[in-house]
């Protein structure tokens, strides 16, 4: 692969300041409990998990994605494709977020996290972590689901070994040698990948999925706590046009990038100022906590501890009067510190 030739306008040098200065300022920011921290990961961890897989087609909503996972561990066998998707996509990203400083650009770590994806899909059990055999063009469908044409020509399979090897080489080189800027080097190593298409299916996850491991290890650690993938998914549109507009150029002797790399680095830029917002709304609600009577800080306190509760497991554990429960418990909903979930006696509760 050579190396790009980048040469960018100040609008784009100002998205990487601002990105590197919420990078520096991270630790200063965190003085949240842990208990918030980590609600704060978790909401975003199921944004992620939902938006990644709906780019790609699938139909479960937040909650459907949050009770899923709620429910993971005593699922034996996940029955539809998009709950497959989602237990595979939750895996790969809690295999990153624990392991990513152990975890260096390997083919071998790509094929891991691809095995990891697809682990509960049966339907893909042939090619899981194995570089694809088959052409896998990016295609347009009529109405009728017809195909009606090549989109984007991708790598063919016989090339792809080649070409996944020379991409994971100059990306490990450029951030071992920090010849460029490591977002642009991410930016390029994504834009690429997606141009190869190495596996068979799940090549749109796995890239997602590696651009959160690329960034933990370029020191972005605030990462975990605001969903990329839910602004990709907020602007899909304009997603595929930059994907398209600086792959259509990649064969070119000078590629456009800067198509792709903008669009990257605007999505950064949103996902930073939303966490930023959501650490203010956090700091707010724990100044407000001071005031909230005692039995509704238990409840917190309880739900922070559980993913879901239901008022007779509420009132086991903080011993109060379910009437009273209750009462306090609709406070917390009308605050929008609590969700309500289900009906009548299925009804539960989560922050």
């Amino acid at each position: 692969m050579r190396d790009p030739k980048l040469a960018f306008g100040p609008d784009l040098v100002k998205l990487i300041a601002e990105i590197d200065e919420f990078k520096g300022r991270w630790e200063a920011l965190k003085t949240l409990s842990p208990d918030r921290l980590s609600a704060l990961r978790k909401v975003a961890t199921i944004e992620s998990v939902g938006s990644s897989t709906r780019i790609e087609g699938a139909k479960l909503s937040d909650a459907e994605v949050e009770d899923l996972l709620s429910r993971a561990i005593s699922i034996t066998a996940f029955s539809t494709r998009d709950e497959q998707e989602v237990a595979g996509y939750a895996e790969a990203m809690d295999l990153v977020f624990e392991a990513h400083v152990d975890m260096r650009l390997t083919e071998n770590h790509v094929r891991q996290l691809h095995q990891t994806l697809l682990r509960h899909s049966d339907k893909d059990a042939r090619h899981r972590g194995s570089y694809k055999t088959l052409s896998n063009n990016v295609v347009a469908f009529d109405a009728d689901g017809r195909q009606i044409g090549v989109v984007f020509e991708t790598t063919a399979p016989f090339d792809t070994p080649r070409e996944m090897e020379a991409l994971v080489a100059w990306t490990r080189k450029a951030l071992d040698e920090e010849s460029l800027h490591p977002l642009i080097v991410i930016a390029v190593f994504v834009v690429t990948f997606l141009a190869i298409h190495p596996f068979q299916d799940a090549n749109g996850r796995l890239s997602r999925v590696l651009t959160t491991l690329l960034l933990l290890r370029a020191g972005y650690a605030y990462v975990p706590y605001a969903s990329l993938e839910r602004v990709i998914e907020e602007n899909k549109d304009l997603y595929y046009k930059a994907l398209r507009r600086t792959q259509t150029t990649l064969e070119n002797e000078t590629p456009d990038w800067e198509p792709w790399v903008g669009f990257f680095l605007r999505c950064l830029k949103r996902q930073k100022d939303s966490l930023a917002a959501r650490l203010e709304q956090e700091r707010l609600a724990e100044g407000a906590d001071a005031n909230l009577p005692a039995l509704s800080l238990e409840v917190l306190k309880a739900l922070q501890a559980n993913e879901r509760l239901t008022i007779a497991q509420l009132a086991s554990i903080t011993g109060a009067n379910r009437n009273t429960l209750k009462v306090r418990l609709r406070e917390l909903v009308a605050d929008g510190r609590v969700k309500r979930r289900g009906k009548a006696r299925a009804t539960w509760y989560s922050l």
